[in-house]
């Protein structure tokens, strides 16, 4: 029976991708663990493993196709002695005429799939079973009943590696779930504002550019929308003295030159938001739709800035890392999110972040929560300020600093304790050696 390849879901919140490249063919033989597909994602491009193996009969979805949704079918395996006749008579789905315009909302339909085949087993409740033609053909050599074996595969189906260690008579494990329905997507909100048919013909006397939103923009456009409808943020705000942090930051990078290490304030701002969560652990947790999460290590995001939008890479047990370990740490995810070679669990989770614009001059701002972290830490620019000490006034480098918080996860007082904290270890930097 002919096997379809799905959309595959590459990191735990893909709901939808582009196709970007085939890299194989319409018959060519397909083997399991053969990349056959690039798979854009909302902030990375990924390489898509077969699982199955067979002759490639038929692509569905073009490359360069827009807003696929997770599970679609995208082509379709032939196993020995099958052709293309056997795949069903119901037209493919059609690459939009223009992918770079394409509408996320717009996903292609799926072709009809095939006719299950009428001997198909059924498991012990009278469900059929979902298996690959591989996986059957293993399991009936090795005398294995499929009902007793748990599939890894796309909605639960079983597929070569399920079947290639299992052994005859062995009982299903007790832990496993069924396979659970997809959950159906949360209907649109309605728009807030004109509609786009409306602005469009607003300006329809004026000279302008459309820029087509690819899938960072829209990712960008939908989590910051969500994260404003639907966090209840409050603000907390300190200023931080660096006259300290800049002496000892000379010193250090003066001792660590040879090496080619060199530590920024940024390095620092770092370790101290990942000491402040441990000395303030209840503020180190994030919101988990019915429950609080709290974590244990430090994993610390910080906003990368990178064309046509921004990452969020997490330096994780940042708390337990040194000054210089963070440093180059930190450059090398930066650098590979300027050119989009981050993995999806290079920039997920963590419960804190921090936004940096001190080095573009911005002296404060308030930075939106980033779900489902507890807060972020919105850093401004170190200014020569004038500052009252002992009865007298004196000029020090001051920085100020806004903490985001989420109310859900954070309470006033607990936040205001953790920017004490990272408000301690900035004044006082030799105590983050310690």
């Amino acid at each position: 029976m002919p096997t379809e390849i799905l959309m595959p879901a590459l990191s735990p919140t893909m709901e939808e991708g582009t196709l970007a490249k085939w890299l194989v063919k319409e018959g060519d033989e397909v083997k399991s663990g053969d990349i056959i597909a690039e798979i854009e994602t909302d902030k990375a491009t990924m390489e898509f493993e077969a699982v199955d193996e067979g002759v490639l009969g038929k692509i569905l979805i073009a490359e360069g196709t827009q807003g696929v949704k997770v599970n679609t079918p995208i082509a379709v395996l032939l196993e020995d002695g099958e052709s293309a006749d056997d795949i069903g008579s119901a037209p493919a789905p059609k690459a939009e005429a223009k992918p770079e315009a394409a509408k996320a909302e717009a996903a292609p339909s799926a072709a009809a799939p095939a006719a299950p085949a009428p001997a198909a087993p059924k498991s012990a409740e009278g469900g059929r079973i979902f298996a690959s033609p591989l996986a059957r053909r293993i399991a009936a050599e090795k005398g294995i009943d499929l009902a007793t074996v748990q599939g890894s595969g796309p909605r639960g189906r079983i597929v070569k590696a399920d079947v290639e260690g299992a052994k005859p008579g062995a009982a299903k494990p007790a832990t496993a779930e069924a396979p659970k329905a997809a959950t159906p997507a949360p209907a649109a909100a309605a728009p807030a504002g004109p509609s786009a048919e409306t602005i469009l013909k607003m300006y329809a006397d004026r000279e302008t550019e459309e820029v087509a939103l690819d899938g960072m923009r829209r990712t960008i456009a939908a989590r910051l929308s969500e994260a404003k409808q639907t966090i209840p943020h409050f603000y907390l705000r300190r200023s931080a003295k660096l006259d300290e942090l800049m002496k000892f930051r000379a010193m250090l990078n003066k001792q660590l030159e040879s090496r080619g290490v060199k530590l920024s304030v940024n390095d620092f701002i770092i370790k101290a938001c990942a000491l402040a969560l441990q000395e303030v652990p209840d503020a180190n947790a994030v919101w988990a739709g019915d429950r609080i999460l709290k974590l244990k290590p430090s994993d610390v995001a910080v906003a990368v800035a990178v064309e046509g939008g921004l990452f969020t890479p997490v330096l994780k047990d940042a708390q337990q890392k040194t000054l210089s370990a963070l440093s180059a740490e930190m450059k090398d995810l930066a650098n590979r999110a300027k050119t989009r070679k981050l993995a999806p669990h290079e920039y997920q989770g963590g419960s804190f972040a921090i936004s940096n614009l001190g080095m573009f001059g911005i002296e404060n701002f308030d930075a939106v929560i980033n779900p489902p972290h507890g807060a972020i830490l919105a850093v401004g620019a170190g200014i020569q300020t004038p500052v009252v000490e002992n009865g007298e006034v004196v000029i020090r480098n001051v920085m100020s600093m806004t903490l985001s918080v989420d109310h859900r996860v954070i309470d006033g007082a607990l936040g205001a304790q953790l920017l004490e904290a990272i408000v301690k270890h900035l004044e006082n930097p030799m105590g983050m050696l310690a």
